[in-house]
């Protein structure tokens, strides 16, 4: 009875020792897809007094590269199947650079162009780098997803931390303080680069095979994939545009504020590791949507009533619940399909839709602070993003494939 279980250990220990190079890719290329767009809601406030933006028009800062999301998401399975996956990374990495580059440039234009520009790139990243992890770790998604989750949501809490800091002490300003992140994508594009040139043949051999899948936009499961990854992704971009504003209307300065959005990501790392290691050797992962949202409703509402003397605890229960939420929604991409083409399709999917309902979070959170000049009822919203995550939670936990 054994045998199968021990086969499977060794295939997957020999995935391992064999893949590191693509392993620390994925985990360099995660560093990369988080830190340009955590590093913005700390120096919202300075942004928006430099260029004279509304609120809503500085919430259309953390929108577009979702609206970015949505946009490229269905097209990259179709560019890797083209070019090569590992291929399609580089070029993603090329286009991040340049969106980082412009986005730093002083004046508006090229503020929100650049925003375009990271959001086309990290796109491309977000829907590929599961599909890898399919193909080359099947017997190791749980453990691989959870590694570049937590590179991601680590670097983006760093730069979090660090914006205000480096923008104001070390008098690099805003938009320095932005483009300081395109070091760090270079360094990973050059490290990536020699695994480019071996794609070509990996895209020939899913292209033979792409006329043969049906559409899965018929299918009810990967509807509540989409969903579900939609409503994480909205919470997320909410917290992250307007975490540090919350903050410091409660009389925090705007340090704090900026680490309090740190605090958020940090309390995220452990359950962005172990979630998706427990949720891969569940029959279903009802169990985890259920205390993924009690902690939700929990630290909601304690930032709705209470006020600052807990509000350090509701910070780290929103980022315990909000990492189990992004996690769950990584690793159904994998646990859902078949193979790391039906991934690809899926997670083209689900973040193309999902990440259209998501950009209408930060423009209405905003809006709805403009009209009613209190936070309030913007966090109401997001009770009710929780409970519609519960709702799709429990359709995509089940034990199923697409």
């Amino acid at each position: 009875m054994s045998a199968p279980s021990d086969t499977k250990s060794t295939m997957a220990k020999k995935s391992l020792s064999l893949g590191w190079p693509t392993i620390l890719g994925i985990v360099l290329i995660a560093l990369t897809m988080r830190s340009p767009l955590t590093s913005v809601g700390p120096l919202v406030g300075s942004i928006r007094e430099s260029l004279g933006l509304s609120n809503a028009a500085a919430g259309l800062l953390t929108t577009l590269p979702l609206l970015a999301f949505a946009l490229l998401s269905p097209f990259a399975p179709i560019l890797a199947r083209r070019f090569g996956v590992e291929r399609t990374l580089l070029y993603a990495l090329v286009l991040l650079m340049a969106g980082i580059a412009i986005r730093s440039l002083t004046a508006t234009a090229s503020l929100f162009a650049g925003t375009a520009l990271i959001g086309l790139a990290i796109a491309a990243c977000n829907v590929l780098i599961p599909s890898v992890v399919k193909r080359d770790f099947a017997h190791q998604v749980g453990l691989m997803t959870g590694v570049y989750s937590v590179s991601m949501n680590l670097c983006g809490a760093i730069a979090s931390g660090v914006s205000v800091p480096v923008a104001r002490d070390l008098g690099f300003g805003w938009n320095g303080a932005l483009g300081i992140w395109g070091i760090l994508v270079l360094l990973v594009a050059l490290f990536w680069l020699p695994q480019a040139r071996a794609s070509r043949a990996s895209a020939r051999a899913a292209t033979s095979s792409a006329s043969k899948r049906r559409s899965l936009w018929r299918s009810p499961l990967a509807w509540m994939v989409t969903i579900f990854m939609g409503m994480q992704s909205l919470l997320f971009y909410v917290l992250i545009a307007w975490l540090p504003e919350i903050m410091t209307s409660r009389g925090l300065n705007e340090d704090s504020g900026g680490w309090m959005l740190s605090l958020f990501q940090i309390a995220a790392l452990p359950v962005a590791f172990i979630v998706p290691i427990v949720a891969g050797r569940m029959k279903n992962q009802r169990l985890l949507v259920i205390i993924m949202t009690v902690l939700l409703f929990v630290s909601l509402g304690g930032l709705y009533f209470g006020g600052n003397a807990f509000i350090s605890l509701w910070t780290v229960l929103l980022g315990i619940g909000g990492g189990c939420a992004f996690s769950l929604a990584m690793i159904f991409l994998s646990l859902r399909t078949k193979d790391a083409f039906d991934s690809a399709s899926l997670s083209g999917m689900s973040q193309s839709v999902g990440y259209l309902l998501a950009a209408t979070g930060p423009i209405l959170f905003g809006l709805l602070h403009d009209i009613t000049a209190s936070w309030k009822p913007p966090l109401l919203l997001l009770l009710v993003v929780s409970t519609l995550l519960l709702l799709s939670g429990l359709g995509a936990s089940r034990n199923r494939t697409v």
